[in-house]
């Protein structure tokens, strides 16, 4: 299963060509999820997590960003997908998405999870699928 990156668009793992300011404004003031996340705990997140931003070939402009949290070995959980609106509508998320599966594949996790209130079809695109068993799953935190 691939998925293509629309032309004129690319993606790295570089933490070094995120912009994190933009990225802290796109979670911190647009999403439903992370609103209001202070500053210093988006540092946080994004120095302890694989990063993935989603940018314009031509410009470098950043477009888009998506978050992992893993041990390498077991786990994921892929978080704060975010897609800038005015690139919305071309498949970026899909192909975002797509990507972080892509890198993922080789580790041989057990289990790559992630949470969306509004974006079931866009995952489903690249494979994933709503939990089916959920009484063994169990939360600490917020819902």
């Amino acid at each position: 299963m691939t998925t293509e990156l629309p032309e004129g668009y690319e993606i790295s793992t570089d933490p070094a060509r995120l912009d994190r300011e933009l990225v802290h404004r796109w979670l911190a003031e647009e999403s439903y999820w992370a609103k209001g996340r202070p500053r210093d705990k988006h540092e946080q997140a994004v120095a302890n997590s694989l990063n993935f931003g989603l940018y314009e070939a031509g410009t470098g402009a950043q477009v888009g960003y998506a978050r992992v949290v893993t041990d390498r070995a077991t786990f994921a959980w892929l978080c704060d997908v975010f897609v800038a609106e005015a690139a919305r509508g071309l498949g970026l998320g899909t192909a975002l998405a797509a990507a972080v599966r892509d890198e993922l594949m080789p580790l041989g996790l057990r289990r790559v999870m992630l949470a969306t209130l509004d974006a079931h079809g866009v995952y489903a695109k690249v494979g994933f699928e709503p939990l089916t068993v959920t009484e063994k799953w169990m939360l600490l935190g917020e819902q």
